[in-house]
């Protein structure tokens, strides 16, 4: 007798919550409901065809957002290290501006600096150990408070779509999940077309 009734519960699991004509229809099975299905609450309940399309196309744009959220954090992170190098090339040409106007009022030590440096050029151009070694050298950023908290905000955003994303397929609707799918497929193919990194083995 425990199998007709653990059957019957599912059944009543299947048909929707309450009685009367405005239950929503929720199953914990893969189903195709539409008209009188609901979402995440009761408010969330579908009464047309229309309403559930609506519902679907604003799912596709939901996995869109997230997958433009995911964009701009490595959009953020690249404006970051543009900055960063930015200010070093900036530094940089402050101290060769400072020793080229302390070379002005010493000609002879500036000439004998500048053969100095074309000497050494020449060498690291010769040498190219010496080049690999700086250029596989990894170098770090460290962003400051508000940068680090304009980065945990974006992480954030992106942690609450994708969790009530995952509350949608919960609900194993068919219809829902293939919209889940194709929002994905276009969010990537617009906020993931950027250029690939090349580099030489």
């Amino acid at each position: 007798m425990a199998a007709p009734s653990a059957t019957s519960g599912m059944a009543g699991m299947d048909m929707g919550m309450g009685m009367g004509g405005n239950a929503c229809k929720i199953s914990m099975l893969w189903n195709w409901y539409t008209v009188d299905s609901c979402f995440i609450s009761s408010t969330w309940r579908v009464t047309s065809k229309g309403m559930f399309a609506g519902s679907c196309i604003g799912v596709i744009c939901l996995v869109i957002a997230l997958e433009f959220l995911r964009r701009l954090q490595r959009e953020y992170d690249a404006y970051l290290v543009k900055r960063h190098r930015a200010r070093n090339a900036q530094n940089h040409a402050s101290v060769h501006e400072n020793d080229s106007e302390t070379g002005r009022h010493a000609d002879g030590e500036a000439s004998s600096m500048a053969k100095n440096f074309i000497n050494r050029i020449h060498v690291s151009a010769k040498s190219p150990e010496s080049g690999s070694v700086n250029s596989l050298k990894p170098q770090r950023l460290k962003p400051n408070v508000l940068q680090q908290a304009i980065r945990a905000f974006i992480h954030m955003l992106q942690f609450a779509v994708a969790y009530f994303i995952m509350l949608l397929a919960m609900y194993y609707n068919g219809y829902i999940i293939i919209c889940i799918i194709i929002g994905s497929y276009l969010g990537s193919f617009i906020f993931s077309w950027e250029g690939i990194l090349i580099t030489d083995a």
